[in-house]
C-alpha cells in the first residue's frame, strides 16, 4: 500500500534568519515555482505560512527538513488544489521529525493527499483532505497517511472521499487520534499494525466502515493495544468503492467498528448506531480476501483480548451488505429482525481455552453472533451471554512523550 514518489516542495517559508517573506497573491501563476525554491532552503525552526486563498499545483510537494511547522490560515481558507496534477504520487510527502502541519486543506490529489513517513514527534492539526467530486474508486487511496512514525498527535482534522482510508495510521507507535471527522471514505479511520493507539472524540459517518483496527500480514511490525472510545460511529453505509484486491475492498458497507487479527483492543463509551451490517465486527484474516497463502510464518491471524463494554448501541444490522450476510440475517433473525450488535467470525487460536480468550462483552443487552466461520458458516448462532461475559485487564492511556506536548 506504499508507493514511491518523486516530489518537489512548494510553500511560503520564513527565511532562515527568521524574517517573513511576502506571500504572493492567491492565483499568482509563479506561486508554485517561487515557493518550491523557498522550501528547499528551509531550516529547522522555520514556520512556513500558507496564506488564505486557493493555490493550484500540478505536481507533488515534499519536505525533508526536521523541526519545521507548516501553518495555513484555516482548513477552509488555505486550500492547496491538485485537480490538474500531472506528476507525483502524493499531494504532500513529509519525511521529517519534530514536525507540525495545521490549518490548511489539500484537495483532489492524484494519489494520497498528505503522507508522513518515518518521523517522530508529529502534530497534524486542523488539516482537511478531500476529493471534492464525491466517493469514487478513482480518488486517491489515503487522506492523511502517517506511516512508520512514533509519537503522533492527529486532531481536529477532516478526511473526505478517500478510496482506501481517510485517516490512516500504519506501522507506528504511540499515537493519539482525537476529535477528527471522517466521512465518505471506504475506511473512515484505520489503525493498522500499530502499537499503543488512543482513538477518541472522533466522528465517523457515511463511510463504508467507520473505524478499523487491523493487523496485516507481511509488514515489518504487528500491532496491539488500541483503545477506541467516546467516538460517534454512525450510518457508515456507503457502498464500498475501494480498489479490487485491496484489504478494505472486502469491508461490507454498514460496518461500524471492525477489528481484524489484532490483539488487546478496547471498544468502550462510543455511540455506535445504524450501521446496516453490524455495529461491531471481530474477525480473523481468514474471513478476508487475503487468505492464508499470503501470510508469513510468524503472523498471528487470530484476534485476542477484544473487550467491548459500556457503548451505546442503537439500530444497525437490519440490512447487511451482500447476499451471504443477508441470508445470515434471515436465518438468525427473520425478515424483520437484525444482526446482533457484535458479529464474530468464530475463528480462534487452536491453543485458546475458549471464546473468552478472544472476546469479552459487557454491554447491557448487546448480543454476540458467532457466524461459525471455521466450519464454512454452517451453524451460525447467537452466543449465550455467559460465554462472553468476561473482562480483560484495561489498557493504560497513551501518553505522548517529550518533546511533543499535547
Amino acid at each position: 500500500m506504499m508507493r514511491l514518489v518523486l516530489a518537489v516542495a512548494a510553500f511560503t517559508a520564513l527565511a532562515a534568519c527568521g524574517q517573513k517573506e511576502t506571500a504572493p497573491a492567491p492565483g499568482d501563476e509563479s506561486y508554485q515555482e517561487t515557493l518550491m525554491a523557498q522550501l528547499i532552503d528551509a531550516r529547522s525552526g522555520d514556520i512556513i505560512e500558507i496564506p488564505a486563498g486557493r493555490f493550484a499545483f500540478d505536481r507533488s510537494l515534499s519536505l525533508t527538513v526536521d523541526g519545521v511547522t507548516i501553518r495555513g490560515a484555516g482548513m477552509d481558507k488555505s486550500v492547496l488544489t491538485f485537480a490538474n496534477q500531472i506528476a507525483g504520487a502524493e499531494g504532500l510527502l513529509i519525511t521529517a521529525s519534530d514536525f507540525t502541519i495545521e490549518d490548511l486543506a489539500i484537495e483532489d490529489t492524484k494519489g494520497d493527499a498528505l503522507k508522513i513517513s518515518e518521523g517522530k514527534n508529529i502534530v497534524i492539526r486542523r488539516v482537511r483532505t478531500e476529493w471534492t467530486t464525491g466517493p469514487k474508486t478513482e480518488n486517491g487511496a489515503y487522506g492523511i497517511y502517517p506511516v512508520q512514525v512514533e509519537n503522533l498527535l492527529m486532531e481536529e482534522s477532516v478526511a473526505i472521499g478517500a478510496s482506501d482510508a481517510g485517516l490512516y495510521i500504519g506501522q507506528s507507535k504511540n499515537v493519539i487520534i482525537r476529535n477528527n471527522r471522517a466521512e465518505y471514505n471506504v475506511a473512515g479511520i484505520e489503525i493498522e499494525n500499530t502499537f499503543d493507539a488512543d482513538v477518541y472524540g472522533n466522528v465517523a459517518t457515511n463511510n463504508t466502515g467507520g473505524i478499523l483496527v487491523f493487523n496485516m500480514p507481511n509488514l515489518k511490525q504487528p500491532g496491539a493495544r488500541t483503545r477506541v472510545f467516546n467516538n460517534e460511529i454512525y450510518e457508515n453505509n456507503t457502498k464500498n468503492f475501494g480498489h479490487e484486491g485491496t484489504p478494505v475492498a472486502s469491508i461490507p458497507a454498514g460496518s461500524g467498528v471492525v477489528v481484524n487479527s489484532n490483539d488487546q483492543v478496547e471498544i468502550f463509551g462510543n455511540n455506535i448506531r445504524d450501521n446496516k451490517t453490524a455495529n461491531v465486527i471481530v474477525a480473523s484474516v481468514f474471513s478476508s480476501d487475503i487468505g492464508d497463502g499470503d501470510m508469513s510464518e510468524d503472523f498471528d491471524p487470530y484476534p485476542e483480548k477484544i473487550f467491548v463494554y459500556d457503548n451505546m448501541f442503537e439500530g444497525g444490522g437490519d440490512n447487511p451488505d451482500g447476499l451471504e450476510l443477508q441470508a445470515l440475517k434471515l436465518a438468525i433473525a427473520g425478515p424483520m429482525g437484525r444482526i446482533p450488535d457484535v458479529l464474530w467470525d468464530g475463528y480462534m487460536d487452536p491453543e485458546a481455552s475458549g471464546p473468552q480468550d478472544v472476546l469479552c462483552v459487557q454491554n447491557g443487552e448487546a448480543k454476540v453472533l458467532n457466524v461459525d466461520g471455521p466450519n464454512g458458516n454452517k451453524s451460525p448462532r447467537i452466543a449465550e451471554p455467559a460465554i462472553h461475559d468476561c473482562a480483560f485487564e484495561k489498557l493504560p492511556a497513551v501518553e505522548l512523550t517529550e518533546p511533543l506536548a499535547e
